[in-house]
């Protein structure tokens, strides 16, 4: 490999993400269980936030929207205003959600950086994902940050050129082997995949994954015996 850039994904690779918003759609179906039952809540939720993807991409904000069109919907119209009021407070407790980094992401970083460009490269809305990396404490560590609106070939197209690189120059990290993982492969790059342990249904595919340029791993610290040359 002749690896340049190494870019990571943020929720759920550099700090936890996917279980606040699994807690967040627990409070939601307990809103709104005079409806309809936590399961058939969730459903509908998850299609909602599908079918909007386009206009409001991913991130809290368009988390928020999907979750009020929903009580609308089950409702019949008929959901109250204290209702909105609550699932709106839900969308602020989200955003103020304390940042946990996962184990072993800064010592991996720190090795890492005198060796590679380091950069994220992550979906969201941009105003949240800056302020969860600048409370992280991980800002210094990377050279350029990304908030994509997708990760799909295309995007991962435009940052590369923007980095200055060939696509086999790239290196991407991350839990979601439908965003981080097959994207990358298919234009050339490489790629890792660090499972964690909870992922949104829309991340998951369905098939195994096996190519050439790509590694899986337990651990974000096995990074380190991978990438860094023996000489290191």
């Amino acid at each position: 490999m002749d690896i340049k850039v190494i870019a990571f994904d943020a929720d759920d690779t550099l700090f936890i993400n996917e279980p606040y918003f699994e807690e967040t759609e627990k409070k939601f179906c307990g809103i709104m269980e005079a409806y309809l039952s936590h399961q058939s809540l969730s459903q509908e939720l998850f299609r909602t936030q599908i079918n909007n993807l386009p206009l409001y991409g991913y991130g809290i904000k368009g988390y928020v929207l999907s979750m009020i069109e929903t009580a609308v919907k089950v409702s019949n119209g008929t959901v109250s205003v204290k209702c909105i009021e609550m699932i709106t407070e839900l969308g602020k407790e989200l955003i103020q959600k304390p940042i946990v980094l996962l184990e072993g992401v800064e010592e991996t970083l720190k090795a890492l950086q005198p060796h590679y460009k380091l950069v994220v490269a992550t979906k969201g809305d941009l105003k949240d994902q800056q302020r969860k990396l600048h409370n992280s404490g991980l800002g210094h560590y990377f050279h350029h940050i990304e908030v994509m609106s997708d990760k799909k070939e295309i995007d991962y197209l435009k940052l590369i050129k923007r980095l200055d690189i060939a696509p086999q120059e790239f290196y991407m990290v991350g839990n979601s082997l439908r965003s981080d993982v097959l994207p990358v492969l298919e234009i050339g790059g490489y790629a890792c995949h660090v499972p964690f342990h909870t992922t949104w249904a829309h991340e998951m595919v369905e098939h195994n994954v096996e190519h050439e340029n790509m590694s899986e791993i337990a651990n974000i610290t096995e990074l380190v015996p991978l990438l860094l040359p023996k000489s290191a």
